[in-house]
């Protein structure tokens, strides 16, 4: 290279473009996705009818700060870490 700025500035947008895009499109959208699972986690409570990623459906019925304990069925308890809950059921 010569040392012309205007050189180092063509060779640099690509970069700089593509690292906006994988930010805007990839980082950005996950880590928001992230976030509002992480406040699902924390506001579980006794009560809430929830998903596990198995497909397992219960209702919370004791947590802690890293297990939650279904009832699945009448008298029928499972433990599960808390991080394998997907989501609360939705309202029939």
């Amino acid at each position: 290279m010569d040392g012309n700025p205007m050189n180092l500035i063509n060779t640099l947008w690509p970069f700089v473009l593509m690292g906006g895009i994988f930010y805007f499109m990839l980082y950005r959208p996950q880590k928001k996705e992230q976030q509002r699972r992480n406040d699902m986690l924390n506001s579980l409570r006794v009560g809430d009818k929830v998903i596990t990623i198995g497909g397992v459906y219960g209702r919370i019925s004791a947590i802690s700060e890293k297990k939650v304990v279904l009832e699945v069925a009448e008298g029928v308890e499972m433990t599960f870490s808390r991080s394998a809950v997907s989501g609360l059921q939705p309202a029939d």
